[in-house]
């Protein structure tokens, strides 16, 4: 008799994210260094600068509200960039072809390509909280929910990215929807200020925008504040990730961007 066939090929899956982790860390200065410096320029004029005009807000130091948001502008960038980039230079080198002739299924090519990016989002949190740390902004009230939010936010852009990266012919394309979605949005979520700032009547940019949930979400689990409802956040979070989920595997299924 034959030998049961393992339910998920683990040497297939650890191929993938060694190879991805290694060309990752040939570019250590734009995958870490880089959002590193960004978010100790804006934690230095936004939290330390403006904030140090700024008594408090929503009972707490400026600098100490404004970080959550910093944080998650750059783990949201950081998981769609890298995704995003991955799954492009795959089809662009043409070694993407070498995963699909492996005894792999979908969900073991996603998988190779999300544990990357998590593990990227991860350290470029880290490396933010130790940045804060000496301005005296890191501080995590819930830690289990600080790592869901790190988590699931950077498996829903990991996922746009992976869209994205086989939709995407050329550079330009490729940091389109960064340019003209991710960014503008991330920007009037909640990063700087809180909804009872904003005039009623533009309330609604903050209460239809998802990354005001995420900011939101971040920043409950830093210092406890919170402007909605914390189950619609995680709902927001986890139902967009189900769905990201979905689309991917079925650009697998049918060898979108990567059968041509």
């Amino acid at each position: 008799m034959s030998a049961k066939a393992p339910l998920v090929n683990w040497i297939g899956l650890w191929t993938i994210i060694r190879r991805e982790w290694t060309r990752l860390m040939r570019v250590p200065i734009q995958a870490f260094l880089a959002p590193w410096i960004s978010a100790l320029l804006f934690i230095f004029i936004f939290g330390f600068v403006v904030g140090g005009r700024i008594s408090q807000i929503g009972g707490h130091r400026y600098i100490q509200f404004v970080l959550p948001g910093i944080l998650m502008m750059n783990i949201v960038n950081a998981s769609f960039l890298q995704s995003s980039s991955q799954v492009y230079f795959s089809r662009f080198l043409r070694y993407v072809e070498e995963t699909l002739v492996a005894p792999l299924s979908y969900a073991e090519m996603i998988a190779g390509v999300i544990a990357v990016v998590v593990v990227r989002s991860v350290i470029t949190a880290l490396g933010i909280l130790v940045i804060a740390a000496f301005f005296g902004a890191t501080s995590i009230d819930g830690v289990a929910e600080f790592v869901f939010w790190i988590v699931s936010v950077s498996m829903v852009f990991g996922l746009l990215g992976i869209v994205i990266g086989l939709w995407a012919n050329n550079f330009e394309q490729l940091t389109i929807l960064n340019i003209f979605f991710i960014t503008p949005l991330s920007f009037v979520g909640g990063v700087f200020n809180t909804v009872a700032m904003l005039p009623p009547w533009l309330r609604w940019i903050a209460y239809g925008n998802p990354f005001f949930y995420f900011i939101n979400g971040l920043r409950h689990a830093m210092i406890g504040f919170t402007e909605a409802s914390e189950a619609l956040g995680v709902a927001i979070a986890l139902g967009l990730a189900v769905l990201m989920s979905a689309i991917v595997w079925r650009l697998y299924a049918v060898g979108y961007g990567l059968r041509e």
